[in-house]
């Protein structure tokens, strides 16, 4: 006998979704990467959040230029989603010709984020929140085999805009 297939809850996939309002816009500031060479880069960060499929989806883009000369250096694009039958979020994510896929947890407290990623021996951490001062704020740490972890990255962008990607909300 087979187990018949989970059908989806739009409703409550939409609500989750829903909870993730506070990023949805156009965001604009600053950020700090680590690059591989083990020096810091400092860049002019763009962040843009938009509800896709009626508010099933939430697409997150965010494009880093250098400051001193504009050059690309940072191209990320992240999907969210809710599964309402394991009651989770999860997101893949897209970086420099590779993706992986994690769960997302809703911080208690205020309004953000937190996920990681585990490649091999390479361990990730991070934490995006909205700040008091109501910038999105993200501290990404890394940590390969037995090091401790260090700073990789992190932004202080502000909000230009309000979204309106269709969320139907």
């Amino acid at each position: 006998m087979s187990t018949p297939l989970h059908t989806p809850n739009l409703d409550a996939q939409r609500a989750a979704m829903r909870r993730l309002e506070f990023l949805d816009g156009a965001w604009a500031g600053e950020a700090r990467v680590l690059r591989p060479a083990g020096e810091f880069v400092d860049l002019i960060q763009r962040e843009e959040a938009q509800f896709k499929l009626d508010g099933l989806l939430l697409l997150i883009e965010g494009v880093g230029r250098r400051k001193s000369d504009g050059a690309l250096v940072l191209q990320a694009l992240g999907v969210i989603s809710y599964d309402d039958e394991a009651a989770v979020y999860r997101m893949r994510a897209f970086n420099d010709g590779r993706f992986l896929e994690t769960e997302v947890k809703l911080l208690e407290r205020g309004q953000g984020l937190s996920w990681g990623f585990t490649l091999g021996e390479i361990k990730t951490k991070s934490v995006l929140q909205i700040n008091e001062q109501g910038e999105w704020t993200e501290q990404h740490e890394i940590a390969a085999g037995p090091q401790p972890s260090r700073k990789l990255m992190e932004v202080t962008v502000r909000r230009q805009s309000r979204g309106g990607g269709g969320a139907g909300l």
